[in-house]
């Protein structure tokens, strides 16, 4: 891992990835990783894609880098546009491309949790 990435760059990658595969996303994750309790990854969804209802696995935010999506925990749900930040509830949630989009998202893991991921 280099200390300098270009996050516009590879949101750019992630999101031709994503509109040219079958499950409409893409990822890559720009630092961290399972080995560290921060991780961020670009995420890019074609438009109409989501990452179906999975629960949070730590603290977490979602830091709209390109397009429109919306972040749903039940009957609640926020909507972000390129710059927005949103903070992920820990509850069960969703998140939905509203037109091409990737996001950075930051994750910091529970480590009193044990890992099983």
């Amino acid at each position: 891992m280099t200390n300098k990435i270009s996050l516009d760059a590879v949101a750019r990658e992630q999101l031709k990835s994503a509109t040219t595969s079958s499950a409409g996303r893409s990822a890559q994750t720009v630092y961290g990783g399972h080995e560290h309790a921060l991780r961020q990854t670009v995420v890019a969804l074609s438009a109409g894609s989501a990452l179906a209802e999975h629960d949070s696995p730590g603290e977490a935010t979602v830091h709209v880098l390109h397009g429109r999506v919306r972040l749903s925990a039940g009957s609640t749900s926020w909507e972000g546009r390129r710059g927005d930040l949103i903070a992920v509830p820990p509850d069960r949630h969703t998140l939905e491309a509203l037109e091409d989009s990737s996001v950075l998202l930051t994750v910091v893991k529970d480590q009193s949790a044990p890992s099983n991921r």
